[in-house]
């Protein structure tokens, strides 16, 4: 295998394991009524993005920065799984005419949170890229950028389509929105929990 082929393979291989829950999120997104789909899938790419340009210099903040701090990014989705919570008990449902018209503020807020819970939720994944990149050269290095870039695509391409599937898309049209905060809420303690943050709050 010649070596942008074998970066390709390792990029691929990367993504796919480090962001296998990312499905979950995305599914509960495009599941939400409220959300737009270019806003989740720019979110995802900001949050993408973010985590990369982090990895790029990781190896230094982990000199500066202990885990269980990084790991305080968990309150990330867990803030926002919180306030959909709250406005799912409230039922503050909108209708079509008043979405249409907040449809432009809101849009802003919809992709900063989608990239805010993509960016806590691979926290982690910054210890897996951050050796990968620093042992690889620049041009294998673009190339598994390359296949990240594609890689989200399918990510949010097939959590679409499982959303919007004939048999299984309804149901999970009318239940995803709902159970996203659960999945938020528990994305967040478990990054959390994974990082060593809860020990910072014993005394």
């Amino acid at each position: 295998m010649n070596v942008p082929a074998a970066a390709a393979a390792l990029g691929v291989t990367l993504f796919a394991a480090t962001d296998i829950d990312d499905l979950f999120v995305l599914v509960g997104f495009f599941a939400d009524p409220k959300f737009r789909t270019r806003n989740v899938v720019f979110g995802q790419y900001l949050g993408i993005g973010a985590l990369v340009a982090v990895s790029a210099v990781a190896a230094l903040i982990a000199l500066v920065i202990p885990a269980a701090y990084v790991g305080l990014l968990g309150i990330a989705p867990v803030a926002i799984g919180t306030k959909k919570l709250v406005d799912l008990w409230r039922q503050r449902e909108k209708d079509e005419a008043e979405l249409e018209e907040h449809a432009g503020a809101s849009g802003r807020n919809q992709l900063l949170s989608v990239a805010a819970v993509t960016f806590a939720n691979g926290a982690d994944n910054i210890g897996v890229y951050t050796p990968v990149f620093a042992v690889h050269s620049g041009l294998e290095i673009a190339v598994i950028l390359s296949a990240f870039a594609i890689m989200t695509a399918v990510w949010c391409a097939f959590a679409h389509w499982l959303v919007h599937h004939p048999t299984i898309g309804s149901p999970i049209r009318r239940y995803g929105h709902r159970l996203l905060p659960f999945v938020l809420i528990g994305l967040g303690v478990f990054i959390m929990r994974d990082a060593g943050t809860f020990g910072l709050f014993q005394w």
